[in-house]
C-alpha cells in the first residue's frame, strides 16, 4: 500500500489497523533536543481516545503509548522516533457479517475495486483507528512548534444543525465541554441535538475550527506547495473530512475586493499588522505572520443502526442495519486529529523554509561555530 508517508522533512509513516496488533508511527527528520515523553503524548491521544463520553464509540481503549525509540532522557535524539498503541479490545466478530456486503458511505467497496481484497474487521488501515500514529507524531510536533513560540488550538465549531456563539465562546470551556466546543450553551444544545439523533438510530456531523498563532511570515511556497495548499492535503487526508475552507473561505466569493482585501497598518514587533484576516494568515501560498485560521467539515458517522440500502459482493440488493461499537459524531474525537495534521503541515514547512534564504544557513552555520 502506497500513501501511508506524510512530509518532506518532519516526516511520518503510520502503520497498523483497527483489529490488528496495534497500531503506531515512525517520524524521520525530527530535530534532536525537543523535550518529549511519553506523557507529553498520551495528553494528546488522551483527547481522541473512545469510551469516555455518551457521544463516542463504547469501545474501551487506554490507548496508552509506548516510545520505543528517538528519545532519551527526556530529549529527542534526532534519529527515528517509533511509537506504538497496542489494541486492547477488539471484538473481530463484531463485523465478520459485513464481510459480504459494502457498507454506506465506508471505503468497503473502492477497496475491493483497488485492491481485490479488504481487512473488514472495523475498516482495516481506513478506520478512524489509524489517527492515532497520526495524533502521537502531532503531539510531537506540537513539541517543536512551542519552543518556537507557534500554538495550534482547534476546538469544535457546530454539530449539526447547533452552531456555536463566538460571543460566547472562551478557550477555557473546551476541556469543559464533553463535544470540545468553546460555547457552553451551544454545547449543551448540540448534547441534546445528538442524544435525539441517537435516538433515532443514527449519526451527526459538524465543523471543526482551527486557529494557529504566533507563525512567523515567510514560511511556504509560491506555486505547489503553498502552505494553504499543503494544509488542504493534510486536512483532507483524515478520512471522515468532506470541506476545507481558509479564512473565509467560500464567504469570499460573495465580497468584492474592497471588502475581501487585508489592508495592511504597519508593523508591531516585527510583524506587519492588518485591519482583516480574510486572507487566514497566507497570501500567495506564504505565511504573513498573523493568525492562520481555517475550518474543516466532518461528514456524519456513518455506521448507523437505521436501516439501509446497499448490495452484496456480488451485486445483489440487501437492507442492512450496521451493529457494533461506533461513535454517533466523530467531530468531538477528531478536534485533536485536525490540530496534529495542522502541527505536522507547519512543523515541515518550517523546517523546509530555513534553507530559502542565505543569512539563515550562515546564521546557523555561525551558531554551530560558536558551539564547537
Amino acid at each position: 500500500m502506497a500513501g501511508s508517508g506524510f512530509g518532506t522533512i518532519f516526516r511520518i509513516n503510520t502503520w497498523g489497523e483497527s483489529h490488528g496488533e496495534g497500531v503506531g508511527v515512525v517520524i524521520d527528520g525530527c530535530p534532536s533536543g525537543i523535550p518529549l515523553s511519553e506523557a507529553v503524548v498520551q495528553e494528546y491521544l488522551n483527547r481522541r481516545r473512545p469510551g469516555q463520553t455518551r457521544y463516542s464509540t463504547p469501545r474501551r481503549e487506554n490507548d496508552r503509548v509506548v516510545i520505543q525509540s528517538g528519545v532519551f532522557e527526556g530529549l529527542t535524539t534526532g534519529t527515528p522516533i517509533s511509537m506504538a498503541v497496542y489494541n486492547e479490545t477488539q471484538r473481530s466478530s463484531d463485523y465478520s457479517e459485513i464481510a459480504g456486503y459494502y457498507r454506506p458511505g465506508h471505503a468497503d467497496f473502492t477497496f475491493d475495486a483497488k485492491y481485490g481484497f479488504r481487512d473488514y474487521r472495523g475498516g482495516g488501515r481506513s478506520s478512524g483507528r489509524e489517527t492515532i500514529g497520526r495524533v502521537a507524531a502531532g503531539a510531537v510536533a506540537c513539541a517543536l512548534l512551542r519552543e518556537l513560540g507557534i500554538e495550534v488550538f482547534a476546538y469544535t465549531a457546530s454539530i449539526g444543525p447547533v452552531i456555536s456563539n463566538p460571543a460566547s465562546s472562551l478557550r477555557e470551556n473546551r476541556e469543559k465541554s464533553p463535544l470540545f466546543m468553546l460555547d457552553l450553551d451551544a454545547s449543551a444544545r448540540a448534547e441534546d441535538y445528538l442524544l435525539e439523533t441517537m435516538r433515532q438510530q443514527d449519526s451527526a456531523g459538524g465543523i471543526i475550527e482551527c486557529s494557529v498563532t504566533g507563525m512567523p511570515a515567510g514560511i511556504g511556497e509560491p506555486v505547489f506547495d503553498k502552505l494553504d495548499a499543503c494544509l488542504a492535503r493534510a486536512v483532507f487526508s483524515v478520512g471522515a473530512v468532506k470541506g476545507f475552507e481558509l479564512g473565509s473561505g467560500f464567504g469570499a466569493a460573495s465580497l468584492r475586493g474592497s471588502e475581501n482585501n487585508d489592508c495592511f497598518l504597519g508593523t508591531e514587533n516585527g510583524r506587519a499588522v492588518k485591519k482583516t484576516n480574510h486572507a487566514g494568515g497566507i497570501l500567495g501560498g506564504i505565511s504573513d505572520g498573523s493568525e492562520i485560521f481555517f475550518r474543516a467539515a466532518v461528514k456524519p458517522t456513518p455506521s448507523i443502526a437505521k436501516a439501509q440500502q446497499t448490495i452484496m459482493r456480488d451485486g445483489s440488493p440487501i437492507t442492512v442495519n450496521i451493529r457494533g461499537r461506533h461513535d454517533p459524531v466523530i467531530v468531538p474525537r477528531a478536534v485533536v486529529v485536525i490540530e496534529a495534521m495542522a502541527a505536522l503541515t507547519l512543523a515541515d514547512a518550517l523546517l523546509a523554509g530555513m534553507g530559502s534564504r542565505m543569512e539563515n544557513v550562515l546564521n546557523f552555520a555561525k551558531s554551530r561555530a560558536v558551539r564547537d
